[in-house]
């Protein structure tokens, strides 16, 4: 570890050769004849000798003044502060070393320059006493250094004169520039500016009053911009025609900022695009740019957070538009636009989704719904069909714009019951007395008093999930009247149009699971292999199939359609809401229920346990009475979303 002496000595050699070279520095700055007699003595000497020949030239160096110390490190002379400006001039030097007339000549020049003396009409001025020097000795070293930094000088006096708008003061330091002898390639252009400052200073005090007037902008030459723009045009340097630019922007880029906290944005891009015109890369329009940016951004925020209430109190009108009005201002709407029109479409559900509502005033829940989709289809059967009938013609295309939910399955006796119950309402098959029943006896169904809606399809009491049979039309639409009023929901019976639609689940085929004989149990169908408990078969039926029921199976207990819904094509036929009409020329192609007032027949579509095979097809509909009940016969409900 070095010695505390060594540390001292080795800091303090360091010190005095940092001094040593900071003061070569400074003096080459300021004293560079003196540094450049020093520098031979320093490249052949020992450094300590150059440490030596350093100390006259630090002894001669002065502490700057403020102007001095400005001009030195501020932005180039023409456009310099005016101060600056007259320091820069009063420190000009024209080599005035050594003796005789050429030095007292130079010397006084210089004084004259620092006397603010440049080119003035007398004979101690600058200019005067250099061109009596040039006349002395034209060859002397120092008179030619003296001309060119006087030439430099003049030239910078104009520029700095033009910048300021002193087209007087330009022109008198040119008409100085041309009484130097040596090259003047440089006067072209300088000479140029000053007959185009004479020209345009007019101009710029027209466009000062305008200003003033609040005239900026607009058609014509009367406002300023149009002024500035046509002295650029004179004048392409103007630094007053630039700062006049400015000014105008600026009022204009005001206008934008008060239209887009106005909410006004065709109004605010207007203006940002009005200012681009004037001055396309000034920090001005970006800033101002920026700041309209983040207000949209704000804005956008807020009318996002008002879209999203109103879409969650249900208002789906107020937040469409406030959607549109935030995408307007640059908010991303994609995924709130899909949810409103989800809303729209499906009451905030969503294709195949199982929904059930619960009662609002009294204990209990309506039967499961499922949303069905929606979407267009072929109604009816073509002509090529070989089971079709004239009933199912013409086929025509049905759009069903708005998604619908429809019972999962039939309604079960233990729900018609549930109503009957809490309703008091009696059935037609009390009313009336008796049904249509199957009688094992002779294989057909015919009429049988004593039964109702709680026996089965052989007059038996049936099981509570069992399909609800031995009831009409005038029942099914009292029951679901019953479900509207104490669920709060649009409860009702499928159009005949959303039926088939339903039923069909997508397919063009004749069945949903194909156009033959299914090859697994899909549903409750006049199987060949199907027996009666007389052993009874089938003399119209599917062939290869059995799926093990005579009559109707408890609900769900065989496989949905791609929709997800159980028993549409077998088990037991339903009621729907049409009257029946013998085809379908004239029919509704929206979907809609095709109702008639005082009609009184009914249309009932979809197959059961006991429809011959071509009566299971999904174009397949037959006609009944409103009051008719049957052992083949129940419903399923549907409902708005």
């Amino acid at each position: 570890m070095p010695k505390p002496q060594s540390l001292s000595r080795q800091h303090a050699i360091g010190g005095a050769i940092g001094v040593a070279l900071l003061a070569f520095a400074l003096g080459y700055r300021f004293l560079p004849e003196a540094i450049h007699k020093v520098e031979p003595a320093m490249l052949k000497s020992h450094p300590a000798a150059a440490g030596k020949a350093l100390a006259p030239a630090r002894q001669t160096l002065r502490k700057l003044t403020p102007a001095e110390s400005e001009l030195n490190a501020g932005p180039p002379i023409s456009l310099a502060p005016t101060a600056v400006i007259a320091a820069r001039a009063r420190e000009v030097a024209f080599g005035g070393q050594g003796k005789g007339k050429v030095a007292q000549l130079l010397t006084a020049a210089g004084q004259a320059a620092r006397g603010g003396n440049l080119i003035g009409p007398a004979a101690d001025s600058a200019l005067a006493l250099v061109l009596e020097a040039m006349r002395v000795e034209p060859k002397d070293p120092r008179v030619k250094t003296a001309v060119s930094r006087l030439h430099s000088r003049l030239v910078a006096d104009a520029q700095q004169a033009l910048a300021s708008g002193d087209a007087g003061a330009a022109r008198a330091n040119l008409d100085a520039l041309r009484l130097l002898p040596g090259p003047q390639d440089d006067l072209a252009p300088l000479t140029a500016r000053v007959d185009a400052a004479a020209r345009v200073q007019p101009l710029l005090e027209q466009a000062s009053g305008l200003l003033q007037k609040g005239k900026l902008e607009g058609t014509g030459e009367n406002n300023a911009l149009a002024l500035y723009r046509k002295v650029l045009t004179l004048d392409p340097e103007n630094v007053v025609a630039r700062q006049g630019l400015q000014r105008v922007q600026q009022a204009v880029l005001d206008r934008a900022l008060t239209a887009a906290a106005q909410n006004e944005d065709a109004d605010a891009e207007a203006a940002l695009a009005d200012a681009a015109a004037i001055l396309p890369s000034s920090p001005a329009l970006a800033d101002t740019r920026a700041r309209i940016d983040k207000m949209r951004a704000g804005r956008a925020d807020t009318l996002m957070a008002q879209a999203e209430s109103a879409y969650d109190a249900g208002n789906l009108d107020l937040a469409q538009r406030l959607a549109q009005q935030a995408a307007a201002v640059g908010a991303a709407t994609a995924a709130l636009v899909a949810r409103i029109q989800n809303a729209r479409a499906y009451a905030s559900h969503h294709p195949g989704q199982v929904i059930t509502d619960h009662f609002l005033d009294i204990v209990g829940q309506a039967p499961a719904l499922v949303v069905i989709p929606s979407g267009s289809f072929l109604m009816g059967s073509p002509q090529h069909e070989r089971t079709q009938t004239s009933a199912e013609q013409p086929q025509h295309e049905v759009t069903i714009a708005k998604g619908f939910a429809i019972g999962q399955a039939e309604v079960t006796v233990a729900q018609f019951a549930a109503f009957v119950r809490a309703s008091g309402y009696v059935p037609d098959a009390d009313r009336l007395g008796g049904a249509s029943v199957y009688d094992e006896a002779n294989g057909r169904m015919q009429m049988r008093s004593g039964v109702d809606w709680r026996d089965d399809y052989a007059g038996r009491r049936a099981k509570g999930d069992d399909p609800v049979v031995n009831v009409s039309w005038n029942d099914a639409s009292a029951y679901v009247r019953w479900l509207a009023r104490h669920t709060g929901k649009s409860y009702r019976l499928p159009t005949e149009a959303e039926y088939e639609y339903a039923e069909r689940a997508g397919t063009t085929t004749v069945y949903w699971w194909g156009n033959g004989a299914p090859t697994r149990k899909v549903e409750n169908l006049t199987g060949a292999g199907d027996r009666s408990p007389a052993h009874r078969s089938w003399a119209h039926a599917f062939k290869g199939y059995t799926d093990g029921y005579w009559g109707p199976a408890p609900v769900m207990s065989f496989l949905p359609n791609p929709f997800g819904l159980y028993d549409m094509s077998g088990n037991v036929s339903e009621w729907v809401e049409d009257c029946w009409h013998d085809n379908y020329t004239r029919a509704p192609v929206d979907g809609s229920a095709w109702v008639n007032p005082g009609c009184n027949e009914r249309v009932i579509r979809g197959g059961s346990w006991g429809s011959a095979p071509e009566q299971d097809r999904s174009s397949f509909r037959l006609a009944a009475a409103a009051d008719a009940r049957s052992g083949r016969v129940g419903f399923r409900v549907a409902r708005d979303l």
